[in-house]
């Protein structure tokens, strides 16, 4: 294995477990569609239709992973999501 080759494989291998975590936003019966799309919106950066797609899946399927990435991005969010009232946790 050549020295590139190496480098290659441990840059892919970071890649991998740098962004391992996900946001998960969970059903709940307290919400409505307008205020989980907004805060999708506002909170991970969703455009409209991300953000519509992502409420449907939670209302049909009780949650779905709405942000990947690294922990430190993550966090605020979360809190940004759970302070919205939303129902969500990192995983």
């Amino acid at each position: 294995m050549s020295t590139k080759e190496k480098v290659r494989e441990r840059v892919r291998e970071k890649e991998a477990t740098a962004f391992n975590n996900e946001i998960i936003v969970y059903n709940d019966d307290v919400n409505t569609f307008d205020h989980v799309i907004e805060t999708l919106m506002r909170v991970c950066s969703h455009t409209p239709e991300q953000a519509e797609q992502c409420s449907l899946i939670v209302h049909y399927n009780g949650k779905c992973t709405v942000k990947t990435g690294p922990m430190d991005k993550l966090k605020p969010q979360c809190t940004q999501l759970l302070e919205a009232g939303l129902s969500a946790e990192i995983v």
